[in-house]
């Protein structure tokens, strides 16, 4: 997983262009788009984090983070409320790290490819940890699911600075944890 630096939408669109190009080893000029897309969607979004997702028999994915406040407290029972055409299956389990976590497999609106979106409770404060990985290809991707859920499943919001949209220590390398595909269903 290379973390990219969430600087300007134009720096971090060269940034995560610099990575693409050495993971798939080419000048694609779709590479440029889909680098300055995701770099304005996690300004947009103020994420707190923003990284390729690599494995040798996968095309690269990307993983979107941000920590995003909660009105009131979240309900772990999340997942069996969601539903609908796009969504493709609904897991619920607990992070290696004792969170609720709730992991929407989604089939993109272009049809193509692949996404999770997985959604961490702070089991003491009213905020929950949004992740996004996103294959445009969806080769490989129980490979780079699998990588981006050991990610997930080390999140601790005891971490300073792991406080609200925009936080950064969402990047720090977590201990082991398994995917949210290995869980028992």
């Amino acid at each position: 997983m290379t973390p990219v630096a969430l600087g300007s939408p134009e720096r971090t669109a060269a940034e995560l262009l610099a990575v693409l190009r050495r993971v798939k080893g080419t000048r694609d000029p779709g590479l440029e788009v889909s680098a300055t897309q995701a770099a304005e969607l996690a300004h947009r979004q103020d994420c707190g984090l923003l990284a390729v997702v690599e494995h040798p028999d996968a095309d690269p994915a990307l993983l979107l983070a941000g920590v995003l406040p909660v009105d009131r407290p979240v309900d772990p029972a999340l997942g069996v409320q969601l539903d609908g055409p796009a969504i493709r299956d609904v897991t619920k389990g607990v992070t290696s790290t004792g969170c609720p976590v709730v992991i929407v497999e989604r089939i993109p609106v272009t049809g193509t490819g692949a996404q999770l979106q997985v959604v961490v409770t702070d089991p003491a404060h009213p905020r929950v940890a949004v992740f996004t990985l996103h294959s445009p290809t969806g080769r490989g991707w129980l490979e780079v699911a699998g990588l981006a859920g050991r990610f997930v499943s080390g999140v601790r919001f005891d971490e300073p600075g792991l406080t609200g949209p925009g936080t950064r220590s969402a990047s720090a390398r977590p201990p082991g944890g398994t995917s949210g595909r290995s869980a028992p269903r």
